[in-house]
């Protein structure tokens, strides 16, 4: 009986030590499945971007409980420059956000063609803004927001002079002349039909609306572009870009204070405007068009700049990584991004309707920017940005603007610059699109 009763005995503590073997397993099979291990993931982003990444992250927490997150920022100043310390560090950020031209040449984005194909992204949402993601035929970054020009006009200007508000559909030309009507008195109270803010972009624009990019090998487009901010200043119509750098001129501060009709700048122009609304800075009323064409362009053909996000190749939890990266560039994180007033890569109705609020929000015309044709202001390759715009095009475009050469020759002087600058360096290395 004492054997019987031993022998029971074994048998029902082996029983529990199977059971709870078991068990066991079927809790790790169950939390591999839901994902339920904890991950931690760091992510670089911009400043100014950080509360909005911190808003989508509530909700994305909510669904993704397993998966924690660290922000890392950077003034905007030092962004690049901290954030590839970091990497050269060894730092493991596991999403990287940022233009793709300025952080592709560290060789840390994984390509994302097969994962996307894996997934359930609207890539349609993107528009033509995803080639512009590619590199060398890889996907390498999603955007979750960009930016693109408008014509801003201060309504109540128009509406004392009895002039009408800026088309829809005005060409450059056009443009010109309306500025004209718009120019009135002198010293502290003179009118300025228009505010063009002293960037490269700003002048060469109308070139790139009609295809071509500031790396052509002939920039022959360019020379009409640069010689029309020289007109516009000859007419006296906007201010002179000697004046604007002495004085430190800005756009922002120009419009709001009240005597700029048309101030040609971006779709982050509106936070500004909304921002000074509240504070009770501004009283004019204001609304938007499209930015000026060329003759034989389409109406609301514009520029734009996407801001992506970057899965870091040597992340230990790309999965997890791209979940969120999915997650803040698709609809949910644009709904966000939208509602505190940004231009969102991807776009429906949805995001549209968080963007233009509840119609109580100016501007009135928000539509314009969701249906604009847009051409990248520049092309999203290494040193462009940096060496191109910031450097060649800047110093020679100020020299001829400034009366020390001439147009013919900026251009030039810029056609050899790029040449022994940038292309020596990096044509040739990278394809950019389709």
């Amino acid at each position: 009986m004492k054997k019987f009763f031993a022998c029971f005995f074994a048998l029902f503590l082996l029983i529990g030590v199977l059971s709870a073997c078991n068990q066991s397993t079927g809790t790790t099979e169950q939390e591999e499945k839901s994902g339920s291990g904890s991950v931690d993931l760091k992510v670089a982003v911009f400043p100014a971007d950080l509360p909005t990444f911190e808003k989508v992250y509530e909700d994305f927490k909510e669904k993704n409980p397993n998966i924690n997150i660290k922000f890392d920022s950077f003034p905007m100043e030092q962004y690049y420059e901290k954030v590839r310390l970091q990497l050269s560090s060894g730092e493991g950020y596991d999403l990287v956000a940022g233009q793709i031209d300025s952080l592709v040449d560290t060789g840390i984005a994984e390509p994302l063609n097969d994962r996307i194909k894996e997934s359930s992204i609207d890539i349609s949402g993107f528009g033509p803004m995803y080639d512009a993601m590619k590199v060398n035929g890889d996907v390498v970054g999603l955007p979750y927001r960009k930016s693109n020009w408008m014509l801003y006009y201060n309504k109540d200007l128009f509406d004392e002079k009895g002039i009408e508000y800026p088309s829809d559909d005005m060409t450059w030309a056009d443009f010109r002349e309306l500025a004209k009507k718009m120019t009135s008195g002198q010293g502290e109270n003179k009118v300025y039909g228009a505010y063009i803010q002293q960037w490269p972009q700003t002048w060469y624009m109308q070139a790139v609306q009609n295809g071509s990019t500031i790396v052509d090998k002939d920039l022959s487009p360019f020379k009409d572009a640069l010689q029309y901010r020289i007109d516009l200043e000859k007419d006296g119509s906007i201010m002179k870009w000697s004046e604007q750098v002495s004085t430190g001129a800005h756009y922002n501060a120009a419009f709001q204070k009240g005597n700029v009709a048309m101030n040609l700048i971006g779709d982050w122009h509106v936070v500004q405007l909304r921002q000074a609304e509240e504070e009770g800075k501004i009283s004019f009323d204001w609304d938007v068009v499209p930015i000026p064409h060329p003759e034989g362009v389409a109406k609301n053909t514009s520029l734009a700049l996407p801001v992506s996000l970057i899965l870091n190749k040597n992340s230990k939890a790309k999965d997890e990584a791209f979940e969120f990266l999915s997650y803040i560039t698709g609809k949910e994180g644009a709904v966000k991004f939208a509602s505190d007033g940004y231009l969102t890569g991807y776009m429906d109705e949805e995001v549209k309707k968080a963007y233009a609020g509840d119609g109580s929000l100016k501007p009135e015309n928000a539509h314009y920017f969701f249906e604009t044709k847009e051409y990248p202001e520049y092309p999203m390759i290494p040193g462009v940005r940096s060496i191109v715009l910031s450097q060649i095009y800047q110093e020679e475009g100020e020299l001829a603007l400034l009366g020390e050469q001439s147009v013919d020759k900026a251009i030039d002087n810029i056609e050899k610059r790029v040449k022994d600058e940038w292309a020596s360096k990096y044509d040739g290395k990278y394809e950019v699109g389709k």
